[in-house]
């Protein structure tokens, strides 16, 4: 049973109505939708290009092995733009206004090896609700040799997790195509998540073998079938393709809470937290590299994560107009707006962070 956790009501100062009166009016005054516009048909194209150009073009059977082996590696790329770009946004019903769109796109983790059910409890309602809360945030919780929270339980091991991480983080969405997506939702359905999203058990249970079913097909059936290489030549490349995938994924997510300046929460007897959910979001959430056109235009804006907790049903294209404003009530309600300069600084902040957490040390400032 998960423990249950009460945001504070009592925003006298009224920052989140302040906030969102100017969010409201820079669309209004910009005659602006919140949702995607002709970038994110551009983006989806080339994210969609990335990954199945490479593909087919190893289904061709004419490349020498080496050019193969780089071709799995931008399809790495490719199914990690997929799903920073296309799939994030489509499964907060912030591409288009179309939900049936939106339902489709969201899909698209199955590309993956993903599904777009576990990920919309485990990201959309448990995250995004519950962010930085031991035990309700799955995205902090113990992993089998890593402490992402102050209030995990501490091994030996862990004291050299700063170091390892990183090799841990390739293998991650290998996790996603074996285990991690079942298991998840047998937990969701034995602790009533599953119902309580207005979810039937047995049909997901249906639809993500379904899911599975297609991705081994897609990425290890056809081109077994197709291409002249053995087992072992297309392990190598499958497990290629994940350690760019699991890598960039994992450290992106990692990025915006597990650094230094986020807070870390734990549920307490009680269940009552003592800020609003919005104030909680700007305390257990990081920007990084706002000024990287590049890396924000692959990442679908993840860098933008304070802008994104505040706001998931915007589109990530609006994301770096509307981050002058968030920063700028932040500093006039004096609540801290956490904001790394560079993708390399937040890393290495990360990983000074895990080094604390990983010997109990204070975090450092």
């Amino acid at each position: 049973m998960l423990p249950t956790v009460k945001f504070s009501t009592k925003d006298t100062a009224q920052f989140f109505t302040t906030l969102r009166q100017r969010v409201n009016t820079y669309f209004e005054e910009n005659n602006l939708p919140r949702t995607g516009n002709r970038k994110m048909v551009v983006k989806t194209i080339s994210m969609f290009a990335i990954l199945l150009v490479p593909y087919f073009l190893i289904l061709s059977n004419t490349l020498p092995l080496w050019i193969m082996w780089l071709m799995c590696i931008v399809m790495g790329l490719g199914s990690a733009g997929i799903g920073f770009s296309v799939m994030h946004d489509a499964n907060h019903g912030a591409y288009t206004r179309n939900e049936t769109i939106n339902k489709l796109l969201g899909l698209s983790v199955n590309f993956a090896g993903g599904s777009a059910f576990t990920w919309k409890i485990q990201h959309n309602y448990l995250h995004h609700t519950y962010t930085n809360i031991y035990e309700l945030d799955e995205d902090v919780n113990d992993k089998p040799i890593l402490r992402l929270s102050p209030h995990g339980k501490l091994l030996g091991i862990h004291k050299y997790q700063h170091i390892y991480a990183p090799f841990l983080y390739t293998l991650a969405t290998i996790g996603w195509v074996t285990k991690k997506d079942f298991a998840q939702l047998i937990k969701y359905n034995r602790e009533g998540l599953t119902e309580k999203m207005g979810y039937d058990p047995t049909a997901e249970t249906i639809k993500m073998i379904g899911s599975k079913v297609f991705y081994y097909i897609f990425i290890c059936v056809i081109p077994l079938m197709v291409v002249d290489i053995t087992f072992w030549q297309w392990f190598a490349g499958f497990l290629s393709m994940h350690a760019v995938l699991g890598l960039l994924v994992t450290a992106v997510f990692q990025l915006a809470h597990v650094v230094e300046g986020p807070t870390h929460h734990e549920p307490t007897l009680s269940g009552k937290m003592d800020n609003t959910w919005a104030i909680h979001q700007l305390e257990t959430t990081a920007d990084f590299a706002r000024n990287s056109a590049l890396l924000g235009w692959f990442i679908g804006g993840l860098n933008f994560q304070v802008e994104h907790h505040l706001f998931p049903k915007i589109c990530h294209v609006h994301y770096p107009d509307i981050s002058e404003i968030v920063k700028q009530t932040a500093k006039e309600f004096n609540l801290p707006y956490h904001d790394q300069k560079t993708f390399f600084s937040a890393f290495r902040s990360h990983l000074r962070i895990l080094k604390a957490f990983g010997r109990n040390e204070q975090v450092p400032a």
